[in-house]
């Protein structure tokens, strides 16, 4: 049984703590929230004082943080994991990162005999909760088997793409196509609201067609009930989207959907919704034309 230690205790990295904890996992948590690592450590967990401490003596150390700085901070310096790790001890960011920062820190692993697995989910706060999420990773088949425990205990898809940066990339890709529906979801559902149609109806009548998803299912209730509540807000797909355009224009790929995308989510920070769910980006079509989604 693996020895974790993980930090990053938001909306996923605490549920995945508990969801190790329930497998008999032993964890060691840090975040700069102490009342997290509190919470957690009421549940069975460990406490450390610094990422150093945090790594000390682990089979597998997790990051689950916002974005590539973070996770760039927590790696360096006399307090940083890679002081306090041992030779061979895996380090798994499942941070959504650009694939150029999961070749870097990769490397920086590398230096200090450790591998290096960029293992980015799928899956939101309900998959995190409910341990059902999905694992993209970059990285070493035969390193991923060495914790296969610690992904069993957190989901239930586990894909090596390829070598470091290939996980990032994926999330990448995941998130192109998952906000994309979002948005496509969004312009249906306003064109049939203004046309006099219940969007709740509409949405029963064409799940089990062709244009149902996962996507679908879960976004358009949220939508016509005007349940805005975060599962992953605006401001955490907004960073990832941001990514995108950055991997994308350092490739010289055009991508013209997602780069709309990008304005309209822009344009949701600036009217104040930046917080709301990804299942706002309706409001920026109803903002435009005039009209409010709303199961009648």
């Amino acid at each position: 049984m693996s020895k974790v230690g993980f930090i990053g205790l938001g909306i996923m990295g605490k549920p995945m703590v508990r969801n190790l904890l329930k497998a008999g996992i032993e964890t060691t948590v840090y975040d700069i929230n102490k009342e997290a690592m509190q919470e957690l450590a009421e549940e069975g967990a460990n406490t450390a004082v610094t990422p150093r401490e945090t790594a000390q003596g682990q089979d597998v150390i997790i990051t689950m943080v916002p974005n590539g700085k973070i996770v760039e901070s927590l790696l360096i310096g006399d307090d940083g994991i890679l002081a306090g790790v041992e030779a061979g001890t895996i380090i798994a960011d499942m941070s959504s990162v650009t694939p150029v920062e999961s070749k870097r820190f990769a490397e920086m692993a590398k230096e200090k005999g450790c591998p290096f697995l960029d293992s980015p989910v799928s899956g939101g706060e309900p998959g995190a909760v409910n341990a059902t999420l999905a694992f993209m990773i970059g990285g070493d088949e035969a390193v991923v088997e060495k914790m296969r425990d610690v992904f069993d205990a957190m989901g239930t898809s586990v894909t090596v793409v390829g070598p470091n940066g290939s996980g990032s990339v994926t999330k990448l890709a995941n998130q192109i196509m998952v906000n994309l529906n979002i948005a496509a979801v969004s312009e249906a559902l306003v064109l049939a609201q203004k046309a006099g149609a219940d969007p709740k109806k509409v949405y029963e009548a064409v799940r089990g067609g062709l244009a149902g998803s996962t996507v679908l299912d879960a976004k358009a209730p949220m939508m016509y009930s005007r349940n805005f509540k975060p599962g992953g807000t605006i401001a955490i797909n907004l960073k990832d989207i941001t990514n995108v355009m950055e991997t994308a224009k350092s490739l010289n790929v055009p991508l013209i959907l997602t780069s709309e995308l990008q304005q309209m989510m822009l344009s949701l920070k600036a009217t104040g919704h930046i917080m709301d769910d990804h299942s706002g980006i309706v409001q920026f079509y109803e903002g435009i034309a005039g009209v409010e989604v709303k199961s009648h």
